[in-house]
């Protein structure tokens, strides 16, 4: 068989082979992950990410090459999800770019295109990792260059090209030592190759289809959420109360540790954060006016605003249908108002956590559960709700910072401002840390130094055996981590909380704040705090709900 030129209708059909083939793997490429965390994997996000595109490809009829790339470009991008999704999507979106101006695909246009391909996802990455998707990108680039002018048989030059992006794969772990501890090759780099052969194997003629798409689990869904519609059920303390003190004199931190003692004693959910002359605090508690008549031995109040967070569930539950209807309401946007200066977009999980970003003033949620990282389309969605001319995002996870950054890049009628949030504690600590009537320039700096003192921490358990960071970890096993690595593992929960903890631990650390999950409760997360006040008596441990799934414990330092 032989094949001299490429069509807008082969083009097609191969580039829906290309997503079958990955969808046909995606497990295979999931267990690949270095990390045995029941997170969000990359043959899922590279998977939905091409599926996205494939859904806009499949509604076209008869395309040309222009149509088509445009589609595979524009659905991609909105729909990539996590590091390895994008990065594809920036790939396809390279690849595209040279192809949209020819009918036909010769040699030299594909490698030409593949050389765009990279160069494209390479500059979208900041600091580009060799050992990934990308060394293996480059590879096949080069190869696809090389071979131009040697052949004009697209079976010939394809056989060629994967088969030297399988050696560069197969080379990733000499160039990454963490895949090489753990003895696996990179998993994008595989997804890579997993969309490469499935467009050539329909070159060649074989037939490969998309299978049904399988129910999505409640707990894999991501959603937008308006932060004025999070449940409350399960209320403890009934009157969310929020203000802000205008000192009359200086806050110190005896002040503060005080004052947030005395919160503690009426209430739960606090946030208590001093700049300069003004103090910011929520609680949530049965008596607001014990709260304020404190609040006022330190000067006068303002922005004061108290719900009564029972009445609001009550009216829920009974009048569900009117309030889906004001929800939706609400989400449809209004050009007639005028827009606020400043809005927040928070990426969050687990009601606890949702109800601290909705008290620091969030506008909407982007929720979604560890199996599911958002995508840029999550993301624009929400950007066009917040009616604000400066937008924050909180990506509150490595994964999605580029989601987040290529939805910036996408939005041209709002300023919109990326804070690289690794964590949840970082998002919080970021926000915390936003003053209003300062520049956008300033409170981007601030927001950025707030999140280097913050150090974060979790405990889950592992979904594979495997060997990493000279750890031996058995399926099942729970397992600490931090920002970088797994520092604890082993079958005590307690044990290795206590063992994350005290690696995270500097002399000029203040702060340790537990975050149960949903699998947790307060009574296991207070005593894990117990052990850490005995233990490091010069620290503050705050203990709050954050109701989080697959992570028993979240844990910042600061």
């Amino acid at each position: 068989m032989s094949v001299k030129k490429v069509d807008a209708a082969l083009m097609k059909k191969m580039f829906i082979g290309a997503a079958a083939s990955l969808e046909s793997q995606k497990e295979v490429i999931n267990e690949l992950n270095v990390f045995p965390v029941p997170d969000g994997d990359t043959g899922t996000n590279m998977t939905m990410t091409i599926m996205s595109a494939v859904s806009e490809v499949e509604a076209l009829e008869n395309p040309s090459m222009a149509e088509l790339a445009k589609a595979i470009s524009s659905g991609s991008l909105r729909g990539a999800r996590g590091n390895s999704g994008v990065i594809l999507s920036q790939l396809l979106r390279g690849f595209t770019k040279v192809i949209r101006d020819v009918d036909e695909i010769t040699i030299e246009t594909a490698a030409n295109a593949f050389q765009k391909a990279v160069e494209t996802a390479y500059k979208a990455v900041m600091k580009p990792k060799e050992g990934t998707i990308l060394t293996v990108a480059k590879g096949g680039a080069d190869k696809a260059m090389e071979l131009v002018g040697t052949t004009d048989d697209f079976v010939v030059f394809c056989e060629k090209v994967i088969k030297y992006m399988a050696e560069v794969l197969e080379y990733t772990p000499e160039l990454l030592p963490v895949l090489k501890e753990a003895g696996v090759v990179d998993s994008g780099g595989q997804g890579l190759l997993e969309v490469m052969r499935g467009g050539f194997a329909v070159m060649c003629g074989k037939k490969l289809e998309i299978k049904p798409a399988e129910p999505v689990k409640k707990a894999e869904t991501v959603k937008v959420v308006n932060t004025e519609d999070i449940s409350t059920s399960d209320i403890k303390f009934g009157y969310c109360t929020e203000f802000i003190i205008l000192l009359d004199n200086q806050f110190t931190e005896l002040d503060e540790t005080e004052f947030k003692a005395y919160l503690e004693s009426i209430g739960d959910s606090i946030v208590c954060v001093a700049d300069d002359d003004v103090v910011k605090v929520h609680v949530h508690t049965n008596d607001p006016g014990l709260a304020i008549q404190k609040a006022l031995t330190f000067g006068q109040l303002t922005k004061m605003k108290i719900d009564n967070m029972r009445e609001e569930h009550n009216e829920k539950l009974g009048l569900e249908a009117e309030k889906a209807e004001a929800v939706k309401a609400q989400s449809v946007k209004k050009p007639n108002l005028p827009p606020k200066e400043n809005g927040f977009i928070s990426v969050s999980v687990g009601d606890g956590i949702n109800e601290i970003f909705k008290g620091l003033g969030v506008d909407y949620l982007i929720e979604g559960g560890q199996t599911m990282n958002p995508s840029t389309e999550d993301m624009l969605n929400a950007i066009e709700q917040v009616n604000a001319k400066n937008i924050f995002i909180l990506p509150n996870n490595k994964n999605i910072i580029l989601a987040a950054d290529q939805a910036k890049a996408m939005t041209k009628d709002k300023n919109i401002v990326v804070i690289p949030s690794k964590t949840i504690p970082q998002g919080i600590a970021a926000i915390i840390n936003f003053v209003s009537g300062k520049s956008i320039e300033e409170n981007e700096a601030e927001m950025r130094e707030a999140m280097e003192h913050v150090k974060t921490g979790s405990v889950t358990y592992a979904v594979r055996d495997t060997k990493i960071d000279g750890l031996e970890i058995k399926n099942g096993d729970f397992m600490g981590l931090d920002d970088k690595s797994i520092k604890s593992t082993g079958s005590d929960i307690k044990q290795v909380t206590l063992d994350l903890v005290e690696t995270m631990v500097e002399d000029d650390s203040e702060l340790i704040s537990i975050y149960y999950g949903e699998d947790s409760n307060e009574e296991s997360a207070q005593e894990i705090a117990d052990a850490l006040m005995d233990k490091f008596d010069f620290l503050d441990v705050e203990v709050h709900p954050g109701n989080q799934p697959v992570y028993y414990y979240v844990i910042s330092v600061e």
